[in-house]
């Protein structure tokens, strides 16, 4: 496979997985109401996470990830932080009449960081789609694996800064009613999937070691 089909691939695949609806896809969505660049800040910490991550399973580290243990313990620490970032939402929206006049208290950049961390679909995700990708880039040489990596990353970070800006762009037109609205769905979001997350670890401690039956990437 040459460099370039391959590379049109990872945008495909990569762009059927940002696109998914998720906890990262809400916080974009819901940080962009109020700046318009969250998108790219958010997408800033999901790197943190997934360039190291990208390195250390091709040398082996998507064994540890897919362990069961793993999961469950991933699963119920990042479902417990989305309820409480849900709940803090909800909480600001008392504020958002306001907020021009306030210093801004989001961060993006450790919030990209910290759902990217919690997220065990996420981790399992690239524990076999992208290890299967990271591979092939390894076997088309080093540069090959850093334009796979900037690619990737790439359709992370204009799918939620496009998220961000039509958020901003729409609350700014439509008004604070219309922000608290947006606000008000994404910590429902937020919320639902902290729950699902916890459902899922608990269902595999009761399982003895099931894994849960939906596996696949929620950004």
């Amino acid at each position: 496979m040459s460099l370039l089909l391959f590379l049109i691939q990872v945008v495909v695949i990569s762009l059927s997985g940002v696109m998914a609806p998720g906890p990262v896809t809400a916080a974009a969505i819901a940080m962009g109401a109020r700046r318009r660049y969250a998108g790219t800040l958010i997408a800033l910490g999901h790197a943190i996470i997934e360039f190291p991550l990208m390195v250390l399973i091709t040398l082996g580290m998507a064994g540890i990830i897919e362990s069961t243990k793993t999961r469950i313990a991933i699963g119920l620490a990042g479902g417990v932080l989305l309820l409480i970032m849900a709940i803090q939402m909800m909480i600001s929206i008392k504020t958002t009449d306001n907020s021009q006049n306030q210093p801004r208290k989001d961060k993006p950049v450790l919030t990209g960081l910290i759902l990217s961390a919690s997220n065990p679909y996420f981790l399992l995700w690239w524990a076999t789609v992208g290890l299967a990708l990271a591979t092939k880039a390894g076997e088309l040489g080093i540069w090959a694996f850093a334009l796979f990596a900037v690619v990737h990353w790439l359709c992370d970070c204009i799918w939620l800064q496009a998220l961000s800006w039509a958020s901003f762009k729409g609350t700014k037109l439509l008004g604070v009613k219309s922000q608290q609205i947006v606000l008000v769905i994404c910590s429902v979001v937020l919320f639902f999937f902290g729950l699902f997350f916890i459902y899922n670890a608990a269902v595999s401690v009761l399982s003895l070691g099931v894994s849960p039956t939906i596996c696949f990437r929620l950004y």
